[in-house]
């Protein structure tokens, strides 16, 4: 079953247009991980999962690079958002979600990772409007069947691995059964929706 991620990304690219420069080395609800450092791994995985949307094989199997806010360069407020456009276009082709798709070294089925992907544009939209001080329209009748969908298979998945998944989400902050449902995917992932930078 397809998504279409492109409200969610365009969302996260109007959030990533208006960060201040001072708050480039400020903290996010990403444990250790600046505001820099989050737009660096924001714009590799906008590369390979748009690569893995499109069956094109990556170097080191689409692994993402330890995030390094160094590498952002002059021109990443406008770099970053036609990378989100482009993923967001690559996965409305509906070949991206058949078969499989290789990302992080790993072979999955083709929609685990279209919705993986979907999951990481809005989490990590909502953890960039946070941590600079930026609204995210988490109302916004657009985005609720992604984080539906998000919502869905991170539940899944923090079924299987209650104590949280290495290399995707801490262990699940709880929040109360009528939260919000960005709330509820926010727990799912080990964030608290009510986390604000210090």
């Amino acid at each position: 079953m397809t998504a279409d991620l492109k409200p969610a990304a365009d969302m996260l690219a109007a959030i990533i247009r208006d960060v201040p420069d001072d708050r480039l080395t400020g903290p996010t609800p990403c444990e250790g991980t600046t505001v820099g450092e989050l737009l660096d791994h924001i714009d590799s995985l906008c590369v390979a999962f748009a690569a893995a949307a499109r069956k094109i094989p990556l170097e080191g199997g689409g692994r993402a690079p330890v995030p390094d806010a160094s590498r952002l360069g002059a021109d990443w407020r406008d770099r970053i958002p036609a990378r989100l456009a482009e993923l967001a276009g690559a996965w409305r082709e509906p070949s991206a979600w058949t078969g499989t798709a290789e990302i992080g070294g790993r072979v999955l089925p083709a929609e685990v990772a279209g919705t993986s992907v979907l999951d990481e544009i809005i989490v990590h939209g909502w953890d960039l409007a946070v941590s600079t001080g930026a609204a995210y329209p988490a109302d916004d009748p657009a985005l609720a069947e992604a984080v539906h969908r998000a919502c869905r298979w991170v539940g899944a998945v923090v079924a299987e691995h209650p104590q949280g998944s290495p290399g995707l989400f801490g262990p699940p902050v709880p929040v109360p059964g009528d939260a919000p449902p960005l709330d509820r995917l926010l727990g799912l992932t080990g964030r608290d929706p009510a986390w604000q930078p210090r």
